[in-house]
């Protein structure tokens, strides 16, 4: 099959749920960056899968090689003639990064990302094309019968999941699945906040929660992935950790403010009480400087937030 022409089959839609309007078209983006051992059977399996589909719909899909130091572009250039298309960065500039390059070259106003070494079943794309009628971003959260994520990443993904469903006030099953459905021009309009990094995914999931976009999440597996993870988890968990308390202060920075000031509200309190009792002695001082602090931070959320309302 060559991509870039309509997908028709007459597959039953109960078989294969796709309901995105053949008015649409879907540009498919695969970052990529060391990927020579896994890229080939990645875009062989999406090339069955995208034939195997009940789609009538422009489809294209677009490798985006991030400087990679080994073969992944060679790989690539053997599936051009698919109609497989391939953008190259001279030097790596990371995962964010290149996902942004690829959808500023897509054509389509449905962009569906999924990662060049081979963890996110193909499969499972028609599930999440079909809710792409009702919502603005349909992610696939790794939650299937098998989702083979590393046991050291899953104690520090389950927190920084806990408190982005916290300060987002929406329940998310998966924060940085690399596999979404997602509408262009929404995406675009966040471009300014995405960074360049991993906490790409981490990021457009906590802008959409916090606008009040509709997300809609689809159950899928996960493999092992090929080759070497680039993810270093100390730094990459820190890096997510701040990211996410930036992004719900860009949106609503009293979900941060306010607790962080009735926690040095409590903290005066009970520094007072707890310095009368076992000493006999009020810690005035200290007991001063924790409850201004709360009541800084309670006035910063109250402004920023007074600012936030005024600028949306």
């Amino acid at each position: 099959m060559s991509i870039g022409t309509e997908i028709e089959r007459t597959t039953p839609r109960e078989e294969n749920p796709v309901s995105l309007s053949a008015a649409d078209g879907l540009s498919i983006v695969i970052p990529a960056y060391n990927e020579e051992n896994g890229i080939v059977a990645v875009l062989r399996d999406l090339l069955d899968t995208l034939d195997s589909l009940t789609l009538k719909m422009p489809v294209e899909v677009i490798v985006v090689d991030d400087g990679s130091r080994d073969g992944t572009s060679g790989a690539v250039e053997s599936f051009l003639a698919d109609g497989i298309q391939l953008v190259q960065h001279p030097k790596n500039r990371g995962y964010g990064a290149a996902l942004k390059t690829g959808i500023h070259h897509a054509r389509y106003p449905w962009i569906l990302i999924t990662d060049a070494d081979g963890t996110y079943p193909n499969e499972f794309i028609p599930q999440v094309l079909a809710y792409g009628d009702h919502n603005e971003m349909v992610v696939g959260a790794r939650i299937g019968e098998r989702a083979l994520i590393p046991l050291i990443r899953r104690p520090p993904k389950w927190v920084l999941r806990r408190l982005a469903s916290y300060l987002s006030r929406r329940e998310i099953p998966d924060l940085n699945s690399g596999f979404r459905l997602m509408r262009k021009d929404i995406v675009e309009d966040y471009f300014n906040i995405l960074p360049d990094g991993f906490s790409f995914t981490t990021t457009i999931t906590l802008a959409m929660f916090s606008a009040g976009h509709s997300v809609a999440y689809v159950p899928i597996n996960y493999n092992r992935r090929q080759g070497k993870s680039k993810i270093r988890p100390i730094h990459d968990t820190l890096n997510f950790l701040r990211l996410i308390v930036r992004t719900i202060m860009y949106f609503d920075p009293l979900r941060v403010f306010i607790p962080a000031s009735f926690s040095f509200f409590l903290a005066s309190f009970a520094v007072a009480v707890g310095s009368f009792l076992l000493t006999d002695k009020l810690m005035d001082v200290t007991t001063v400087l924790l409850f201004v602090t709360g009541v800084q931070l309670l006035a910063i959320g109250m402004l920023a937030d007074m600012l936030n309302r005024r600028l949306s």
